[in-house]
């Protein structure tokens, strides 16, 4: 058996040395590096891919004469390098999108963010809610107060007004129940709200004057109202806030005591890094939560430095805009009921709460509207898209308007989109980030005052960059870098995707200008 073996393995050695070698001309089986030239230098200089293998091994979707004539055109650098490859080269290891555009995409998500009416089970955290709804997505697996509203403006570009009214239900029955609308549907938000856009969202309504919607504008603002009475010039209570002068404002709060239950270690350990009392420390941190901006510079003395938080000390300008459109549209909505009492009442406090936002939150020589310091008793340094809502809402005049409007162009535009602030510090509502509720508040606002190429820029810029990063993961996320036109970062979980909101105001913005559509 050896010798047959070894006569076998002879020959064909033998047979293997008589073959002539095969052909393999150089010239037309050209390396990677040989075919793409200044592509693929740029692509392994600059580490587009975590391994040099990764581009070497890809397969080009096209004729790679023609993929090099058009990156020779397009000079790609950065993240728009990578976005680049990903569009013309298959890249192991690499997720890409389909081959649905962006608004297709879109629209085929609100399936699978929309859940049935829940009742859930002993025990579990979760409150009931009566009719359908949609959640935002990743870890936030519950209706959110407002990302809700930013939400709908999609559901009602994309045809689903069926589902706007079933939220509606939800909210005034969470009213009904709990006297207000909680920060999200767990018993533990039920110490705090988040910015209250119901007024936005009634306007979004099949029928935005059915009585129970009134009904339930009146209980939230005197949710936001509570502890008013008999307050002192200077002093807070709860919500509220007393000015020097005697006006009313608000502030952000939070009912219950100590650490978040969802964030737990995170509160213990950022009061252990401070020596106020922990008591006021957590109250600082919830009361942040209930801005919807946690975090943010805009509540801390120090910027890097989260321990340095003392929201309850802030008379903000996003919440006063919000509450002043509330009681504009509870005075509206009384009056078409011919309820005189009612709509005279609230044209008088939205009057009023109108004169002190001008005169205690708007900084005519920075043309700005700031947050207010109760302790230093001056207005913050931070400038902040919040200086936007007063526009969003109705009550900047012409000349503050177009003050905001240059401060927004010079200060707050970024490469991808509205910048948070100009502050980096880490946290996750700052600078880079940008977020889909705060670009809708000022293109609407821009828009609204008659700044509308600023405002279709922003719209555009947005748009790009949420395109782009859907071409590049698939996936439509929470919050972006406005400035490198990247997914976002920061905050105190991972980078979440679906996006509720991202969604809604996308949608809302491709509705409004068809022609800013990517395809």
């Amino acid at each position: 058996m050896r010798h047959t073996a070894f006569t076998v393995l002879a020959a064909l050695l033998c047979m293997a040395q008589a073959a002539p070698p095969p052909s393999l001309p150089q010239a037309a089986q050209p390396s990677p590096q040989q075919v793409y030239g200044p592509l693929f230098e740029a692509v392994q200089r600059e580490k587009v891919f975590p391994d040099g293998k990764s581009f070497v091994d890809a397969v080009p979707r096209g004729d790679p004469a023609t993929i090099l004539d058009r990156y020779r055109q397009e000079k790609p650098q950065g993240p728009a390098l990578r976005s680049f490859v990903l569009k013309y080269f298959d890249v192991p290891g690499e997720q890409v999108a389909d081959s649905q555009s962006l608004r297709g995409h879109i629209k085929a998500l609100w399936p699978h963010l929309t859940r049935p009416a829940l009742d859930p089970p002993s025990g579990s955290s979760a409150l009931a809610l009566p009719a359908p709804y949609v959640v935002p997505g990743g870890r936030f697996r519950e209706i959110y107060y407002w990302d809700s509203y930013f939400t709908m403006l999609g559901l009602k570009a994309d045809g689903q007004q069926a589902l706007i009214d079933s939220m509606l239900v939800d909210f005034e029955s969470l009213i009904d129940r709990y006297g207000f609308i909680p920060n999200g549907t767990r018993t533990y938000y039920l110490g705090r709200s988040q910015p209250p856009f119901l007024a936005s969202m009634v306007d979004l309504a099949s029928n935005p004057d059915d009585p129970r919607h009134l009904k339930a504008l009146r209980a939230e603002h005197d949710f936001w109202m509570r502890g008013a009475d008999g307050l002192a010039k200077g002093a807070a209570d709860r919500r509220v806030v007393r000015m020097p002068d005697g006006a009313l404002l608000n502030r952000y709060w939070d009912d219950r005591p100590g650490p978040r239950d969802e964030s737990w270690a995170e509160d213990v350990a950022t009061a252990g890094q401070s020596s106020r009392p922990a008591a006021d420390m957590y109250r600082h941190l919830r009361a942040g939560a209930e801005s919807g901006w946690d975090f943010s510079s805009r509540w801390l003395d120090d910027p890097k430095r989260l321990s340095t938080i003392r929201t309850t000390d802030i008379v903000p300008v996003d919440l006063n805009s919000l509450l002043w459109a509330l009681e504009r549209s509870i005075a509206r909505r009384c009056a078409g009921a011919g309820e005189v009492a009612c709509a005279r009442r609230f044209e008088s406090l939205a009057a009023a709460r109108g004169r002190a936002i001008g005169r205690w939150l708007w900084q005519s020589r920075e043309g700005r509207y700031a947050d207010w310091d109760m302790q230093a008793r001056k207005p913050t340094v931070i400038v902040s898209a919040a200086t936007l809502f007063p526009l969003f809402v109705g009550l900047a005049d012409r000349r503050q308007a177009d003050a905001v409007a240059r401060l927004t162009q010079g200060q707050l535009l970024g490469q991808g989109g509205l910048r948070t602030t100009r502050i980096a510090s880490r946290q996750q509502w700052d600078s880079p980030n940008g977020w889909a509720p705060l670009q809708w508040v000022a293109v609407e606002g821009l828009a609204r005052t008659g700044h509308t190429v600023l405002a279709k820029d922003i719209a555009k810029r947005w748009i790009g960059t949420v395109d782009a990063a859907y071409r590049e993961t698939g996936k439509i996320l929470e919050k972006y870098d406005v400035e490198a036109r990247k997914p976002g970062g920061g905050g105190e979980y991972a980078l979440q995707d679906g996006f509720g909101w991202t969604n809604g105001v996308t949608s809302a913005l491709l509705d409004r200008w068809p022609d800013l559509d990517p395809g």
